[in-house]
């Protein structure tokens, strides 16, 4: 009997061990005087007891079943999945039960499973919260995860930060260097798992590692890694001893963790060409059609509620001779600082955009007076108007910025823009660094068709 793999376990009419095999302990971890007397549902996983109960119920109502299937929790902790022939004997008022483990096959059968949702999960999250979140759910199927988090890395940056956490204690930790001496950090720079337990724990944290929040029981991180290198780490840990990690679950994670990695950098491309179809990408303002598109919607309900709104066409004065003169890179920089202080003079319901070169437009929600829109054009004239320190180089330049308002001065996205455009030259001939208030439109005139 003690060469059997499979387990032979005997239960009477109050659900307790009245015998096991040998190879019990092989499969549960307990030894047989360590369970004889004790209720069977007591080892069973809480999720499972249930129906295992209703099984139960069924078995000694004359109904044997050859192939159940539920979860134990083992002595140390591990879950195991079991594989039941159960029937009753009448006549000794007992069940009996033969035990086959068949853990290694149902991890087998979840690793598939989870590196198909992986698959799905890259292509149908609608964005990397989505699909963070979908990931968590995808190894806590596997194995136990209440405590999960996603960090990546930024190389360009130097930045590590935490997109996804997961904890029941701590918030996620701020963007930090790579080179803090973290765990997460490790794992990143090696490449290689780590796993942390109380009896790892000394070997690890020997002075040169440290915790990032409350110190966990387990801990274990994998490496993310993509053929172009390390983009970051995902990180399991459990507080108490009723989850434990082992090199099991570091084997199994680490099986799909490459899958996880390629998900992240695919969904990760995707949001960025998506971002980069409607943003400028040296300024990150909204680019040309995204800004018309934003006006378009806001047109609409302007028509609908009879609202007034007003746009701002901005063109930077002296931009060309101050990129003439100190390089590109000053340019740049130049149009990004412009965008940054057009940015503060608006509140958050307002739209600024860069249409190309060294021209912007904003879109001002909620207008009701074209003077309103003038103070605004003013606010950002003076913020242009302050030197710019840039790369030790203190650059003066200045703006003209024309100003249409909805209805006046135009009933579409095509006519509004075109009056603020004319305004803006209007300015600029006057001698720059003025505002231009567009004419009141002619609406027999603004009936005419347009090009595109």
């Amino acid at each position: 009997m003690d060469l059997l793999l499979d387990a032979i376990c005997v239960v009477d009419t109050q659900g307790r061990y009245v015998y096991v095999s040998a190879a019990y302990e092989r499969i549960f971890g307990y030894a047989p005087e360590e369970v004889l007397g004790r209720p069977m549902i007591e080892l069973v996983h809480p999720e499972d007891r249930a129906r295992t109960l209703q099984m139960a119920d069924q078995i000694m109502s004359g109904q044997p079943n050859p192939s159940f299937q539920n979860r134990y929790i083992r002595k140390d902790g591990r879950v195991v999945h079991i594989m039941w022939s159960a029937r009753w004997s009448e006549a000794d008022q007992v069940r009996i039960a033969v035990a086959h483990d068949i853990t290694e096959l149902k991890r087998a059968e979840g690793v598939q499973d989870a590196l198909l949702a992986i698959s799905e999960a890259a292509h149908t999250a609608k964005d990397l919260l989505a699909l963070f979140q979908r990931i968590h759910q995808i190894i806590d199927g596997l194995l136990p995860a209440r405590n999960c988090y996603v960090a990546l890395y930024d190389e360009r940056q130097d930045e590590l930060s935490f997109p996804y956490y997961v904890d029941e204690y701590d918030e996620a930790p701020p963007p930090r260097p790579l080179s803090q001496a973290t765990l997460t950090g490790e794992v990143i720079r090696t490449g290689k798992p780590l796993l942390l337990t109380p009896s790892t724990r000394p070997a690890i944290l020997d002075g040169r590692l440290h915790y990032v929040g409350r110190d966990s029981l387990d801990w274990l991180g994998l490496p993310l890694s993509t053929p172009s290198g390390c983009i970051g780490a995902i990180v399991v840990q459990s507080y108490s001893g009723e989850v434990r990690y082992t090199t099991e679950d570091q084997a199994l994670l680490q099986f799909v963790s490459n899958q996880i990695a390629a998900a992240i950098e695919r969904k990760r491309n995707a949001t960025w060409l998506q971002y980069i179809a409607g943003h400028d990408v040296l300024t990150a303002l909204p680019n040309r059609e995204l800004f018309y598109d934003r006006l378009e919607t806001a047109l609409a309900v302007a028509r609908r509620d009879q609202l007034q709104l007003s746009v701002l066409y901005i063109d930077l004065d002296r931009f060309k001779q101050a990129n003439d003169s100190h390089g590109h890179d000053v340019g740049d920089q130049l149009l990004r600082e412009a965008a940054r202080r057009i940015r503060l003079c608006l509140r958050e319901s307002d739209t600024v955009g860069r249409l190309g070169g060294d021209e912007f437009a904003v879109l001002l929600l909620g207008v009701h007076r074209s003077e309103d829109a003038c103070v605004v054009a003013e606010k950002i004239r003076d913020m242009l108007n302050q030197p710019f320190e840039l790369n030790g180089h203190c650059l003066q330049i200045s703006s003209s910025i024309g100003i249409a308002v909805y209805p006046e001065h135009g009933q579409d996205r095509k006519r509004l823009m075109r009056h603020a455009d004319t305004a803006m030259y209007t300015a600029k001939r006057r001698g720059r660094n003025q505002l231009g208030m567009a004419e009141i439109a002619d609406f027999s005139e603004d009936d005419a068709p347009l090009d595109a």
